[in-house]
């Protein structure tokens, strides 16, 4: 299939886009005033340390001093049990272990002086008052392996279940790894060979000896390391021989790009260009149009049919329509078509979305068993174009599938979106009508205020017409039940819901 990735950049934001049959498949994000520093490694100065907390304050070059656990500082390398997760957090070392971190019996006054050098990796942001944690235990993310330059140990994901692929992996990254290093073996190197993960190794290695010559020739607090940018991960972890090229507007970004796969990736075929067209890239693509469509609920089928995409806190609920098709012989094939075609457009939109965690799906029932069965199979194949991992559940016999996706980033709605000032996130707002009523009622509770002659109704325009043109009887029948006048105004200012009853004597 043949694809390309798009990158559009500007000084706020990068997007990337993957196309596949020139259609868009997943988009990326990455705004400038959301990066965090999580992963980032400095070269600290200790500031002081703290024996009562066993502690230390050490300088990164940040406005307040990061903190440092005594369990946060690396002894030796053999002398700890650490290593990362896939993300890069330092866990206690194990296949099994699930406790905490395991602290050293020394005092952090044995460990750190004040006015002390030292390189650290920040593990936690900056919260409220409070400065980002740090460890001095580095850790590196490549592709398929996370490198541990002071940790003597090699640990496999918990994701990977099989045992048979984690002894296979576990051998052969103790064979290639070196003596003094640690490796942890990343979800994605299930089912890869030697050679991509010897490539994964190298890449990491040549990214430590840089960042220890840095460490050298700098003077702390400085930064040593950044954590890769948005253009460079996704040539690290999406970039591969099924992608045709990749397309980039920035002529600064297309250098940066091609220093950095000649640095890392020598032997990489990455054919990368320079978009010069004279329309914005993401315009003359249609990506635009397409990421528009994909914040929308309902999801038109080609047949006529639909599939509305609900998601909640806890689940996304995905519910298959026949919509406009009526078919064209009888009932049960013209759901079955409908259900395949929502079985593909919904893999489609559950990667393009990043729709994660728990979902279910009610599909149009269908009676007969092998319809079921084909529907399900459909979704499964559909699903494996997918990096995410997926687990589904067979189709039940009222037509409904519980599955999971898992979770790699936010969701689309939640990168792009903000719950609405108007409905309060509720997705609807309550009628003109309930609204008036409401109003109405609320005029009724004054008809024992003798002392209030009249009551004036502010409202939004709307409600207003409303009062005017549809209850006008009422408001009149109101007045002469209360012996109170009743003046509406409108403020355009006014939420539909808004509404204010002011009593004058």
């Amino acid at each position: 299939m043949p694809a390309e990735l798009l990158m559009n950049v500007t000084e706020t934001e990068t997007r990337v886009a993957l196309m596949e049959n020139r259609v868009l498949a997943e988009i990326f994000y990455e705004r400038s005033r959301d990066l965090g520093i999580v992963g980032n490694i400095y070269k600290g100065k200790v500031v002081k340390v703290l024996p009562g907390m066993d502690a230390a304050f050490v300088d990164i070059g940040l406005e307040k001093a990061a903190y440092l656990y005594v369990s946060d500082v690396c002894q030796s390398q053999e002398s700890s049990s650490m290593f990362a997760d896939q993300e890069g957090e330092l866990l206690p070392f194990g296949d099994d272990s699930s406790d905490g971190r395991i602290a050293p019996d020394s005092q952090i006054g044995d460990l750190l002086q004040e006015g002390q050098d030292i390189l650290v990796r920040v593990s936690r942001e900056p919260i409220s008052t409070k400065g980002a944690r740090i460890t001095t235990y580095s850790s590196l993310a490549g592709r398929y392996l996370v490198l541990l330059p002071t940790v003597n140990n090699v640990g496999i994901s918990r994701k990977i279940i099989d045992e048979e692929e984690r002894q296979r992996l576990k051998e052969l990254v103790m064979s290639v790894k070196p003596a003094d290093m640690g490796v942890i073996v990343r979800t994605a190197s299930e089912g890869k060979d030697k050679q991509a993960l010897i490539h994964d190794l190298d890449f990491l290695l040549k990214l430590w000896q840089n960042i220890q010559v840095k460490y050298e020739s700098s003077k702390a607090p400085s930064i040593i390391y950044q954590d890769l940018r948005l253009p460079q991960r996704l040539i690290r972890d999406l970039y591969s021989s099924d992608i045709d090229r990749l397309l980039i507007d920035s002529e600064s970004e297309y250098q940066q790009l091609k220093n950095f796969v000649s640095t890392f990736f020598p032997t990489m075929d990455c054919s990368i260009e320079l978009y010069r067209g004279g329309q914005p890239l993401f315009q003359a693509h249609d990506v635009e149009m397409e990421v528009n469509k994909a914040l929308d609920k309902k999801v038109w089928l080609k047949s006529g049919g639909s599939i509305i995409i609900e998601t909640t806190e806890a689940l996304t609920a995905i519910d298959v329509n026949t919509g406009r098709y009526v078919g064209k012989r009888n009932l049960e094939d013209t759901i079955l078509k409908t259900n395949l075609e929502a079985a593909k457009e919904i893999a489609f939109q559950l990667r393009l979305r990043n729709i994660g965690g728990i979902i279910i799906i009610d599909f149009i029932d269908m009676e007969d068993k092998k319809h079921r069965e084909r529907v399900y199979e459909v979704l499964e194949e559909s699903l494996k174009r997918d990096k995410a991992k997926a687990h589904v559940l067979k189709i039940s016999e009222l037509g409904m599938v519980e599955m999971t996706r898992e979770r790699t980033r936010d969701n689309l709605v939640r990168v792009l979106c903000e719950d609405c000032p108007y409905c309060d996130g509720r997705g609807f707002v309550k009628s003109i009508s309930t609204v008036t009523y409401e109003i109405i009622r609320e005029i009724k509770s004054y008809s024992y205020a003798e002392e209030i002659r009249e009551l004036v109704v502010k409202v939004s325009p709307e409600v207003a017409d409303y009062l005017y043109d549809v209850e006008s009887l009422t408001m009149d029948s109101l007045e002469y039940e209360l012996g109170k006048k009743i003046t509406t105004r409108k403020d355009d200012h006014f939420h539909r819901e808004e509404y204010e009853i002011v009593g004058k004597r």
